[in-house]
């Protein structure tokens, strides 16, 4: 059964739950190392609390990977997962600012982590799912629309609050959660079930076309201990464009981490000129980094709908190692700018960089796949993200406490040092034109067809 084109309000109806789902990342990647600090953690501390975030996704990505490639159910193939993840990180959003001790934050992040994951893994292959080849790169732009829309909302919304709805940040408590933080968990929750629900009730998938051999299938390679079996092969069977673009995700999310740790306190402390964390200088840094993230979220989800054009008329590759040339560039730039308004110059290279980051890998990455394996190849491509955040997570610590003297500044230029090295690694890649990836099929075998009959 070929697939048929996609209007632009079905490409909007698939895309929209990544709105909600990011929405929560964009929370958490604002105002979570504010929290901890809020907390009592020091400089050297972050990466470590931080270690949720990748390791939850080299856990639960591949095993919810394979389990979508092999459910189907009233709610279809990849919508289940969507759902239950969506449950379950409201809850956490709802839970995460009542924090009132390190390890309570920490041990938050982790069940926070873990459901985003089973939310956000199956959307990947969704695309792969429902999209013809023709329209692949859009589809995966129209999810970085949404990430870029969700994105600019959560990080702006607690300086929205405060300086808009006149919601005061400081309660006087030490290690008080500001109100506005607390307030933007709670509505990051709403949107981020109400969101998935949309494309849940407004998407329909293809069924597989043989449901008995199906059902066989999902015995055969289906739940959780097939599931991390079925990885173990999939990983010794990495295709190679999976691999050439391995060492650019690597090196794109060294950088890319480093900023996500460190960019709001490093604004906080360095430009802002705060002392401490429960001061209003501290407070305020941290509000102007949310409003400098949504912004280089905002220049993501208007150059979204340019980088198709601008990837067709070049090539991915090339189109992606400008974008990553922008990126480092916007990262090394803190180093001069003094000024809280400047900020947002070194944001555009930032938001250029993340558009193409959510696209053109996962563009370049699907015409080499094996059809049938999608969702598990994209969960073990997730991999090459989140190993360098573990790297970092272990390890960069002792680098900021004995080499860079807590300079929260300079972990964010060394982010850029990465994001450059990863884009001329990207001119290794080779391009590879996407197939259409068929329906669910599984081939009876003979003993399953005598019995069919």
């Amino acid at each position: 059964m070929k697939k048929q084109p996609l209007n632009f309000w079905q490409l909007w109806n698939m895309s929209v739950g990544f709105f909600g789902i990011q929405f929560g990342w964009g929370l958490q990647m604002a105002n979570m190392s504010a929290i901890f600090e809020y907390l009592g953690a020091n400089a050297h501390q972050i990466p470590i609390l931080w270690l949720a975030a990748p390791l939850t996704g080299l856990i639960v990505q591949p095993i919810i990977g394979n389990m979508s490639d092999n459910t189907w159910g009233a709610l279809g193939r990849r919508r289940p997962y969507f759902l239950i993840g969506a449950i379950l990180s409201s809850i956490a959003l709802i839970a995460m600012p009542h924090s009132s001790a390190l390890w309570m934050a920490a041990g938050l992040l982790w069940i926070l982590d873990t459901s985003v994951n089973i939310s956000m893994e199956p959307f990947r292959a969704f695309v792969g799912d429902l999209v013809p080849r023709s329209q692949r790169t859009m589809g995966f732009a129209m999810q970085s629309l949404f990430i870029g829309l969700g994105a600019v909302s959560a990080s702006a919304l607690p300086w929205i609050l405060n300086n808009l709805f006149h919601i005061p940040s400081l309660s006087g408590n030490e290690g008080a959660i500001p109100l506005t933080v607390k307030f933007s968990f709670y509505i990051g929750a709403a949107f981020f079930f109400g969101t998935v629900l949309w494309t849940v009730l407004s998407t329909e998938e293809y069924p597989p076309q043989n449901l008995e051999a199906f059902e066989k299938q999902k015995k055969e390679k289906g739940g959780l201990i097939n599931s991390i079996r079925e990885a173990a092969i999939a990983f010794k069977e990495i295709p190679p464009v999976m691999k050439q673009l391995a060492w650019v995700q690597c090196f794109t999310w060294l950088g890319m981490f480093c900023f996500f740790l460190y960019f709001p306190p490093a604004v906080a402390w360095n430009i802002f000129g705060a002392t401490n964390q429960q001061s209003l200088l501290y407070n305020d840094g941290i509000e102007w980094a949310g409003i400098c993230i949504a912004f280089y979220n905002a220049v993501c989800f208007g150059f979204s709908v340019l980088l198709p054009r601008i990837a067709e008329a070049t090539s991915r590759q090339l189109t992606h190692s400008f974008c990553l040339l922008c990126g480092g560039a916007g990262f090394m730039s803190l180093m001069v700018m003094d000024n809280q308004y400047l900020l947002l110059l070194s944001m555009v290279g930032v938001g250029i960089a993340w558009a193409s980051i959510l696209t053109l890998p996962y563009s370049m990455l699907i015409g080499g796949l094996p059809p049938k394996r999608t969702g598990i190849f994209m969960g073990i491509f997730n991999f090459f993200i989140v190993l360098p955040q573990i790297a970092v997570s272990l390890g960069f610590g002792w680098v900021m406490d004995n080499l860079l003297d807590n300079d929260r500044l300079l972990a964010i230029v060394i982010g850029g040092v990465f994001m450059v090295i990863a884009a001329f690694l990207t001119q290794r890649v080779e391009d590879i034109p996407a197939q259409d990836l068929p329906l669910p099929e599984v081939k009876l075998s003979e003993e399953t067809a005598e019995t069919a009959v």
